[in-house]
């Protein structure tokens, strides 16, 4: 079987974005590929996470991966702190990845831009980490977001380039892989783009959240006083809570809301109302399965340390062997 590698930051709780980007097409690859599902843990280490924030939000994370159903038997779910052959595949590719490349990611521009006090070596050689991430289970499907598509064809440059200077076709491009037509990008509540953990609590709608909170955060979604003209075309932010309500309510209800919009006639407490109950629906079978599995302490530590052990098998065959294509090995 084809190899699929995919992880998620460990920077808190997963959200409707992780659900309907990632998760819920990892639900249909396991049963149909050798997967590897990881929690970044390494990657959150940019942002200065506090040691107690840092072990509560792998565990949350493992946890809801768990919840939204991902099997442990079927698929490999690890930490990703737990492969240190991924940090020594990281040293190997940095040494051939270089400044000018890792300046113009789009992702390090942002954070740049973002957060200009504190530009860090992991931001920078974030791709880098991301690339040995795919390559350490010499993976080929990587089931993306439209944002990452750029780290994703660094990974094949870095690949590549390891191959070229080897003399050697060791490592197979990597490639976007998504069951959806398209790759899914989910917008967030504030208008501005996609749904993040970065952006701010009312951004998201996290798979844990209560009714209530799914009711207030919506409530205060951005909107205006509604269209002057039939068939106006949406603005972005009204145009993102009609693709969220595309991914959590039915033809029937997106519909709807689509020929008020049109016909001038929309009411948007009516629309919002209307969104935050299909998203309750929506996350409801996850939700009540989050709390039952984190009071599981004994099956979370069987679950990474199986996952843990099946990465380390499969990392240390490929740095047994790219350390013999470097020239690294014993006397």
């Amino acid at each position: 079987m084809e190899t699929v590698v995919s992880g998620i930051r460990s920077t808190g709780k997963l959200h409707l974005g992780n659900y309907y980007g990632a998760i819920k097409n990892f639900l249909e690859m396991q049963d149909n590929y050798n997967c590897f599902f990881f929690i970044a843990d390494l990657h959150a280490l940019t942002t200065h996470p506090t040691s107690a924030e840092m072990h509560q939000n792998v565990r949350q994370v493992v946890t809801e991966y768990l919840a939204a159903g991902i099997d442990p038997e079927k698929a490999t779910i690890y930490v990703q702190s737990d492969v240190p052959e991924i940090t020594e595949l990281y040293l190997y590719l940095n040494m051939n990845a270089y400044l000018g490349e890792l300046e113009r990611s789009a992702s390090f521009k942002d954070k740049v831009r973002s957060h200009p006090d504190n530009v860090n070596a992991g931001l920078l050689t974030y791709p880098v980490l991301m690339a040995a991430d795919i390559l350490i289970h010499r993976a080929t499907k990587v089931p993306v977001g439209k944002d990452q598509e750029q780290h994703l064809e660094m990974a094949r440059t870095f690949g590549n380039r390891f191959n070229r200077l080897y003399q050697n076709d060791y490592f197979p491009e990597p490639y976007a892989f998504s069951f959806e037509q398209k790759l899914v990008k989910i917008p967030g509540l504030d208008g501005k783009g996609k749904m993040g953990k970065s952006e701010g609590e009312g951004n998201a709608i996290y798979l844990s959240d209560s009714p209530d909170v799914i009711r207030k955060k919506v409530k205060k979604a951005v909107t205006d006083s509604g269209p002057t003209e039939e068939n106006q075309e949406k603005p972005d932010y009204i145009q993102n809570l009609f693709d969220l309500m595309k991914i959590v309510s039915s033809e029937d209800t997106l519909n709807h809301f689509d020929d008020l919009y049109n016909r001038c006639q929309i009411r948007y407490g009516d629309f919002k109302k209307q969104l935050a109950e299909d998203m309750i629906i929506a996350t409801a079978p996850i939700r009540n399965r989050i709390n039952d599995i984190a009071n599981d302490h004994e099956y979370l530590q069987k679950v990474v340390t199986m996952g843990a052990e099946k990465a380390r098998a499969s990392a240390q065959k490929t740095i047994s062997d790219v350390r013999e294509l470097i020239g690294i090995k014993p006397f």
